[in-house]
């Protein structure tokens, strides 16, 4: 059996913790929301329920999810670096163009 065919049959047990850990912060959210807020800005309590929807609302529109591997920025790529370092004048002239085309669309 593979690294692969085994990671497809052990992925399944993480959806539990993934559920759990979803829960348990949505109560850190509302423990927090309550302890602070109302005493701020007076503002409602919120429930549980209330509590995950805000957390799950920040997490689309300020964090989003990183189900993925994280992508590295290609110049923090050693070799990058060293490549455009060592362009020529040309070279240079050339990786400019195609980013200024890239970036006025």
């Amino acid at each position: 059996m593979t690294a692969n065919q085994n990671w497809k049959k052990r992925r399944w047990m993480f959806l539990p913790v993934f559920i759990l850990g979803w829960m348990f912060i949505s109560a850190i959210v509302m423990i927090l929301w309550n302890s602070i807020i109302p005493n701020i800005l007076h503002l409602p309590n919120i429930n549980y329920w209330q509590a995950m929807g805000l957390f799950t609302l920040s997490r689309i529109l300020f964090g989003g999810f990183h189900f993925r591997k994280r992508r590295r920025l290609p110049y923090s790529d050693p070799s990058f670096r060293e490549k455009l370092l060592n362009m020529n004048e040309e070279e240079k002239e050339q990786f400019k163009h195609q980013w200024r085309q890239r970036c006025d669309k």
